[in-house]
């Protein structure tokens, strides 16, 4: 009779364990560690954050993260990060391919996403890449409406695929509303360099250009010293520069992290590429609402640019994806 209740108290401690959503969910909870080579201010490293942050806020991940990693400092704690048992990995390997790629061999049964100009690597290694390129082409649109001058500055951390992309999308969309706009091209060989990114915007602005195409901090803050213009990038900064930040074009990681932590729940994550997850039909980018701007913009502008956001989301004009680094037409 005792050990029969006793398999009662089992089983019943079992099923309410089972029934528990605050057990169930402990249960669930997978570890995720991010690994960032700049603040997580920085915009790019800031939108990886939020996305898993927001995952760790639904009580879907538990998560921890390191910033401001050195490329020398990267492979060591990524292996210290996989050795501690979390399940999911993510960061960007753009400047450490090789040692990335290696721990990644090295942990089979570890998932890494990580921000890439390469391919995915069986089984375990998923990459992807901020590809907005469509709300860029729309906020050069904007751009090219709203410079005076003609001459538009674009001040970009490194001339790698992932920014150059960007820029020409930007110039495209520009063009087209205005034919007559000429560019001044900038790179600072930096990913986060304010200071550095202010100076090379004020040398533009200096040359004519009364709109800034900001891919990198410290280029707003130079276009509202200047009584300029600028385009953002990635975040939304209106709120901070509400007379200077006209838009910008918004990445947002959410899908990405979504589908990776919920794959790798599942035991069913594998190698691919997760670029597609940025494009405005997965929801992974859009064009910033236009706020303050929202009547100083002209209005035949505007219905040009909603125009082809329309046709952008029902598929009838593809942005063209162009890697090549773009070409400034004045100096």
């Amino acid at each position: 009779m005792q050990s029969l209740n006793r398999r009662h108290l089992i089983a019943l401690v079992a099923a309410l364990a089972a029934g528990s959503p605050g057990i169930a969910s402990a249960q669930a909870k997978l570890k995720v560690a991010g690994i960032y080579t700049v603040p997580f201010e920085q915009q790019w490293a800031g939108r990886l954050h939020q996305a898993l942050k927001a995952a760790e806020a639904r009580g879907d991940i538990e998560y921890k993260a390191s910033e401001n990693v050195s490329n020398a400092d990267y492979e060591r704690v990524m292996r210290e990060y996989a050795t501690a048992g979390n399940t999911l990995i993510v960061g960007e390997a753009f400047a450490v391919e090789a040692a990335a790629r290696k721990v990644a061999k090295d942990f089979p049964k570890v998932s890494f996403l990580m921000g890439s100009s390469g391919k995915p690597q069986a089984p375990n290694f998923s990459v992807f890449d901020n590809y907005i390129q469509e709300p860029a082409y729309l906020s050069g649109m904007i751009a090219g409406g709203m410079t005076k001058s003609n001459k538009i500055g674009m001040v970009g951390g490194f001339p790698i695929p992932e920014v150059n992309r960007l820029m020409n999308a930007f110039m495209a969309g520009a063009k087209e509303v205005n034919p007559k706009v000429e560019f001044s091209v900038s790179f600072i060989n930096s990913w986060f360099d304010p200071p550095k990114a202010k100076e090379a915007a004020f040398a533009m602005i200096d040359k004519g250009a009364d709109v800034m195409y900001a891919e990198r901090f410290g280029v707003s803050d130079a276009a509202k010293e200047k009584g300029k213009l600028a385009i953002g990038n990635v975040i939304n900064t209106q709120d901070k520069y509400p007379d200077t930040v006209v838009s910008s074009a918004l990445w947002h990681f959410e899908p990405s992290a979504d589908r990776a932590i919920k794959l790798a729940k599942e035991s069913k994550f594998t190698a691919e590429d997760y670029g597609p997850y940025s494009m405005m039909k997965h929801k992974g980018s859009s064009l910033a609402p236009l706020g303050t701007f929202e009547k100083k913009i002209p209005v035949e502008v505007v219905a040009k640019m909603r125009a082809k956001e329309k046709a952008i989301g029902e598929g009838k004009f593809t942005v063209k994806v162009d890697d090549n680094q773009p070409k400034a037409s004045f100096k």
